[in-house]
């Protein structure tokens, strides 16, 4: 069985890479989290603070987007197709199959988080120009986007001569490019001067933060994918955001009548609190995020997606797709 898991898993990350939705999505998230720095400028306070709310914002909204148009894709796609029955007519149960596409989806998941949260990094290193004296970062875009560039155009060359997938081949070219430029521009201020690794725009909270996130991410996957067993694509985008504006106000809407009120209660009990990863304002801050805090938030997170799962199995067991 678990052969068979990693099987559904790898070849679900592999179709989800290659989809040209995904790629659009990654390259409109880099494009967005290179603009917040332009559009954080226009505060009257702290500019940087807000361009780490713009872009841990645009991470969680590139996710939800990627969630709900990959699980569509992975899953109500092949039951359109009838593809989904010549795998699940072989010894292949249905909980397997379900378990394989989220294994595959949440991986192709984090690559674009991981990819969406480097250029992240890139942008607050190089921080919100105040006047148009500021230098520019030369580091972050020479290090950081000039070996990303690299990537791409080596998976350029290698789909024109020697007809390698693009898409694939960018993300595993550009992937560890952008790693390590991400990583050298962190030993050098925006004038090429040494510095201390990530001084003045990276610690541990940050990663935090982060990690949170992606537990958030992974409950709208989870979300995406048990709710394209029965609908389609747009339907399937409205369920999510739904799910994830409510849980982010699950506190107003649902906890402050809980004791007055059982219908409230439960509603506030079964809604996902989104609250719950996000801790932006604690990270800009400075404030100690403890690790018990991350280690209940993981198990939070966890027993959801389990949760949804379970929904989604009970779904697809019925779902006709032969």
């Amino acid at each position: 069985m678990f052969t068979r898991l990693v099987s559904i898993a790898r070849n679900t990350f592999t179709e989800t890479i290659r989809q040209p939705i995904y790629g659009v999505l990654l390259l409109a998230t880099i494009a967005l989290l290179i603009i917040n720095v332009f559009l954080a400028g226009f505060t009257l306070e702290d500019d940087d603070k807000l361009l780490m709310d713009l872009g841990l914002c645009t991470i969680l909204l590139s996710g939800l987007f990627l969630a709900a148009f990959s699980a569509t894709g992975v899953l109500t796609r092949e039951i359109e197709n009838k593809t989904a029955m010549t795998i699940v007519s072989k010894p292949v149960t249905r909980p397997v199959f379900l378990l394989g596409k989220y294994a595959g989806l949440i991986l192709a998941q984090f690559l674009a988080f991981y990819i969406s949260f480097l250029i992240f990094l890139l942008t607050m290193h190089h921080k919100v120009l105040q006047s148009a004296a500021d230098p520019w970062d030369w580091p972050a875009i020479i290090f950081g986007l000039g070996f990303l560039m690299v990537g791409i155009f080596a998976a350029a060359a290698a789909n024109f001569f020697y007809g390698k997938e693009f898409s694939s081949t960018a993300l595993a070219l550009g992937t560890p490019l952008l790693t390590v430029g991400t990583i050298i521009t962190s030993f050098f201020d925006r004038e090429f001067h040494p510095t201390a690794f990530g001084e003045g725009y990276f610690d541990a909270q940050l990663v935090v933060a982060a990690i949170l996130l992606m537990m958030a991410l992974a409950v709208v996957a989870a979300v995406a994918l048990a709710v394209s067993t029965r609908l389609g694509q747009v339907m399937t985008l409205l369920t999510c955001t739904i799910v994830l504006i409510a849980g982010f106000l699950s506190d107003w809407l649902f906890g402050q009548y809980r004791d007055e009120s059982a219908f409230a209660n439960l509603l506030y009990k079964i809604t996902p609190n989104m609250n719950f990863f996000w801790v932006v304002d604690a990270a800009a801050a400075g404030v100690e995020v403890p690790l018990q805090f991350l280690l209940h938030a993981g198990g939070y997170a966890a027993l959801y997606v389990m949760a949804i799962l379970l929904i989604g199995v009970a779904l697809f067991q019925r779902r006709e797709i032969g």
